[in-house]
C-alpha cells in the first residue's frame, strides 16, 4: 500500500466510514467527524497528583547527575514513584524547574537538589514538590491529589487526599 492509501484506511478506521469520498479528502462526512471523535477519545486533563508543600532543602550537590532526592517513606506518603516527573517550586526566590525523584534513606527527612537544580536553592530553602496525572475531563470532578504538608525536620504534619 501507498503512504495515502495506509492514511486513507486509518482516518476511516477511526471515524469508521469507508466512504471514498472520506479516503481521498481524509476528512470524516460534516456532523461526524467530532461527535464520533468525542466518543472514541475523551478529552484528558493535566491534574495534580500528588504534592509535597513546604518540604525544606537538606542539602544541593551540583556535580551530581541531576534530580531531587526525596526520603523514602516522604515519597510514599506523597504517593510518588522513584524516577517519576516532578515539577518543584522554590518558594524563597520564585525558582521552578522540572526533574525526577531519586529515593533517599527511609526517615532522613532527605530533600536534596542534584545538579544543575542546585544553583536554583540552598539547604534551608522551602520548595513545593508536584506531580500530574492526565484523567478523563469526566473523572476530574470526583478526584483528589495526595498532598503532604512537612514541618520541622521534613516530618509530615499534615496529610490530605488519598
Amino acid at each position: 500500500m501507498l503512504c495515502a492509501e495506509i492514511a486513507a484506511l486509518i482516518v476511516s478506521l477511526y471515524f469508521g466510514s469507508t466512504n471514498d469520498s472520506v479516503r481521498a479528502g481524509f476528512s470524516p462526512p460534516e456532523g461526524e467527524r467530532f461527535a464520533r471523535r468525542r466518543t472514541l477519545l475523551p478529552m484528558l486533563v493535566h491534574i495534580l497528583k500528588s504534592k509535597i508543600h513546604r518540604a525544606t532543602v537538606t542539602a544541593a550537590s551540583v556535580d551530581y547527575e541531576g534530580s531531587l532526592t526525596i526520603a523514602e517513606d516522604l515519597i510514599e506518603a506523597a504517593g510518588l514513584v522513584p524516577y517519576e516527573r516532578i515539577l518543584c517550586s522554590n518558594m524563597a526566590n520564585g525558582a521552578r524547574w522540572e526533574t525526577y525523584v531519586i529515593k533517599g534513606p527511609r526517615g532522613s527527612g532527605a530533600i536534596e537538589l542534584n545538579g544543575a537544580v542546585a544553583h536554583l536553592g540552598k539547604p534551608g530553602d522551602r520548595i513545593t514538590i508536584m506531580a500530574f496525572t492526565e484523567l478523563a475531563l469526566s473523572e476530574a470532578a470526583a478526584w483528589a491529589p495526595t498532598v503532604i504538608v512537612l514541618g520541622e525536620a521534613n516530618r509530615i504534619i499534615n496529610t490530605r487526599g488519598k
